[in-house]
């Protein structure tokens, strides 16, 4: 329970995470022109901490030095203290998390903490968690205020210079850029193909040493890979093989949710086995993508099945009454991580008949030393097939028995005290899932997952679009901050997906507004749109101490790469060479960059892709029975490249080139690669003759 003896101004704000900390008795403020104005006033330097609701360190730090009195009240006497929820502020934290990693030489996290000149709030210290005493090689927090406090008011000169030194380096590393004229080619494409299995690894699956991050951008560029080159014959199965891999090692592992769903943000170790237990929303739209993609070319039930459980997951535990889905579940309940997770021996043999319980004990290890601080938290150790033999029963009775007890264990740990969940929904986070339950719903023929989807974009369009402009934050009633890059183009890419899965009046023109915000607003048309690309906040988005402008993915794919890759689609859908030439000149000014390093650019090499090999797009049109069969038949394998529209035939009004596409009589489909367009088919076998051609 909160002390609520003191109350600061984040009492007043949005975010869960902050209002976590509206009862400290250190005088928060969120970041806004009221607190840096008064360090300005009073010369003070500002302390700002960045952080997340479902962060546990950023819990350990708040319990050991912000609830505090003797610490608050040195952060108090000499800094202006500033919170800050990444979430609700990714623009924030990237600059920070730069300059960190430039002051620090390695790299950031959180709970990050900056301590920034008051003039111009450029970082002059900083680090991440900083424990109370001295340990971990760290100084004492407290001791460590005053040190910097001191240092800040002795050396202002120093200070200065630093700082110049550091705005000057901050540019260098995120350079505006032009688009280069160099021809665009497919080497990296088969770079990163090389880069991937370099730092593969084949014993557990995914990519380099623990922690384990899932990567899903990696995962989708080897399955493109492998799709790519078996159109011209070359079958790289290693590719397939690799991502399949990770997907099953994933789907085995501690990071996946076994009981109930979902997977959490990483793994501590290299087998997957111990999760940090944090769940978060980004990580796992993209997953139901990938697992539904994966079930679509294998027909393995385990994809399946992952996929399935994770739609429900999010559809009971992440999904508000209103339709939009909430951010996070924390790592921690009842003050310690993974507890809601964790098992004893004796729990689990009471909650199961002795048959269920053999078969869990070998099957998810309990049979095995404890694994998680003296209990045991659920990792598959031993395959169906081999329980089968061992128990002398089929796998269909092995998989019914297991499914019986890890419904038992379920209903039991939903009566435990549940990890806490932020509430807050978030603009770019709610269309990667849109993007997931769509192209969930489209693969496995469930029509649940795309009502979410539906539900979910409907929330966006009433409470987050306003005047023209996306907002990236929802709590309570309140939208409150202007949308960010990702907002808008991972939007546009959940609806392409959605109107994939089910064609609906309005929602093309909603991705047409979207985009055009884009080019108004976030596009750098720097030297006449000779530098190409796209900034992360608007052109009338607060003026910060820079605007950033990058290429590459980190825990969410490059905003850039998605913005080139949704217009690049757009452009061909609807003949429209606005969007095309926009993402042409992205791919032209990130060029040198991916070139670098091309497997740190996946979601930009999707628009390389798509550059190079422009997308088949199929518009149906017709009565709907016919149409969901010739639906069918165009999606019923995995074709990355791929756009399909299945439009009614008494739809209106159809934006761009699409008011061309008519039919006459019966049903019509009309097939184009880029910008060649073939006669349109009448027959199911035209349009099947259509499909193998191309």
């Amino acid at each position: 329970m909160q002390n609520t003896t003191y109350t600061n101004r984040l009492i007043n704000e949005t975010s869960p995470y902050l209002h976590q900390h509206a009862h400290n008795p250190v005088e928060w403020y969120p970041w806004g022109a009221e607190a840096l104005a008064k360090a300005q006033l009073e010369n003070k330097p500002i302390l700002l901490s960045i952080g997340y609701s479902a962060c546990h360190w950023c819990h350990v730090m708040a319990h050991e030095s912000f609830e505090d009195e003797a610490t608050a009240q040195v952060m108090n006497a000499l800094f202006i203290n500033i919170k800050v929820d990444r979430e609700e502020r990714p623009d924030l934290d990237k600059i920070y998390q730069t300059a960190h990693q430039l002051l620090a030489q390695r790299g950031g996290g959180w709970p990050l903490t900056m301590f920034l000149a008051p003039a111009d709030q450029v970082p002059f210290f900083g680090g991440t968690y900083f424990p109370i005493e001295p340990r971990y090689g760290l100084p004492g927090f407290k001791d460590l205020l005053q040190r910097i406090s001191a240092f800040y008011h002795d050396n202002s000169d120093a200070v200065q210079q630093q700082n110049i030194s550091l705005l000057n380096a901050m540019q260098l590393i995120a350079p505006v850029g032009s688009a280069v004229q160099e021809v665009i080619n497919a080497v990296p494409l088969d770079i990163a193909r090389r880069q991937l299995e370099q730092s593969f690894d084949a014993h557990h699956g995914g990519f380099g040493r623990a922690p384990k991050f899932p990567h899903p951008t990696h995962i989708e560029r080897l399955l493109r890979h492998w799709s790519a080159t078996s159109q011209v014959g070359a079958h790289d199965e290693k590719s397939l093989s690799m991502a399949c891999f990770t997907l099953t090692k994933m789907a085995h592992g501690g990071v996946y949710d076994q009981l109930g769903g979902g997977f959490c943000r990483y793994s501590v170790d290299e087998l997957w086995m111990i999760p940090h237990f944090e769940k978060m929303l980004y990580d796992n739209g993209p997953l139901l993508v990938l697992y539904s993609e994966a079930w679509l070319i294998t027909r393995d039930p385990l994809f399946k099945r992952i996929a399935e459980e994770t739609a429900a997951w999010v559809m009971r535990d992440m999904r508000s009454p209103a339709g939009g889905y909430y951010a996070t579940l924390d790592a921690d309940s009842e003050g310690h991580e993974g507890k809601f997770y964790a098992w004893s021996r004796e729990e689990v043999r009471a909650l199961l008949g002795d048959d269920e319980y053999a078969l869990m004990a070998r099957r998810f290890g309990l049979d095995q030393p404890a694994n998680f601080e003296g209990a045991w938290h659920l990792h598959v150790h031993e395959e169906i097939s081999a329980l089968s033999v061992a128990f002398s029963l089929t796998e269909p009775q092995v998989i019914a028995l297991l499914d019986s007890a890890r419904k038992k264990l379920f209903d039991a740990r939903e009566e435990r005290i549940h990890p806490g969940r932020d509430e807050k929904i978030l603009t770019a986070w709610n269309s990667l899932m849109i993007k997931g339950m769509a192209a969930a719903g489209r693969h496995l023929g469930c029509a649940d997952y795309v009502d979410s989807a539906q539900r979910a974009l409907d929330f966006i369009h009433e409470h987050l679009w306003k005047n023209g402009r996306l907002l990236a934050n929802y709590k309570d009633g309140r939208a409150t901050l202007p949308a960010y890059l990702d907002d808008y183009v991972f939007l546009i890419d959940g609806i392409l997906e959605l109107l994939q899965a089910r064609w609906r009046d309005g929602d093309l023109e909603f991705a047409m507004a979207l985009a055009d915000v884009v080019l108004a607003h976030f596009e750098d048309t720097g030297e006449d749109k000779g530098h190409g690309g796209f900034y992360f906040t608007a052109d009338d988005h607060e003026q910060l101490m820079l605007r950033p402008k990058s290429w590459g993915d980190d825990a969410l794919p490059s905003g850039n790469g998605v913005a080139a890759y949704v217009l690049g689609r757009l452009g061909h859908l609807l003949g429209e060479s606005r969007y095309l030439d926009a993402a042409a000149r992205a791919i032209k000014a990130a060029w040198p960059t991916v070139k670098e390093l091309p497997y740190a650019h996946n979601a930009m090499l999707l628009a390389v892709e798509e550059y190079l090999y422009p997308p088949q797009t199929i518009i149906l049109r017709g009565q709907p029975p016919v149409l969901k069969e010739w639906q069918s038949l165009c999606t019923e394998k995995y074709a990355p490249r791929r756009l399909t529209l299945a439009i009614p035939d008494n739809a209106k009004n159809l934006p761009g080139m699409l008011e061309q596409r008519k039919t006459t009589q019966g049903s019509v489909a009309y097939v184009c690669s880029g910008l060649s367009c073939s006669a349109p088919a009448v027959t199911r076998e035209e349009l099947q003759q259509l499909l193998a051609d191309g």
